[in-house]
């Protein structure tokens, strides 16, 4: 989900005429996976340089292609919180995105 600060961003026209054309360009497809050769459908546009309330109406880290790349949730999921990152309440994500007991903090 956005951010309350992000949320006017995500749904401006211009993001969504961002977006779609991105997606376009990539053809649908998660770029890191595609870098393994592997084919996967891409699920989240994610920013490179992550977006703050400082940066966000900078059209440059916002809205520009080269600070975007279209990623799985995996990959997403792996860029975002690492492979192994633990939370205090002994989750992680696995393979799938989705959060798990990890079994030596059960």
């Amino acid at each position: 989900m956005a951010k309350a600060w992000a949320k006017s961003f995500y749904n401006s026209r211009a993001w969504q005429q961002c977006r779609t054309s991105y997606k376009a360009n990539v053809h649908g497809l998660c770029e890191e996976c595609l870098k393994h050769n592997k084919i996967e459908p891409g699920y989240i546009l994610d920013h490179i340089i992550e977006l703050t309330p400082e940066n966000i109406n900078n059209p440059d880290i916002s809205l520009n292609h080269d600070n975007l790349q279209y990623l799985c949730l995996i990959c997403h999921n792996k860029k975002t919180f690492g492979n192994n990152d633990i939370t205090v309440d002994g989750l992680r994500f696995n393979e799938y995105g989705d959060l798990i007991k990890v079994e030596e903090y059960a």
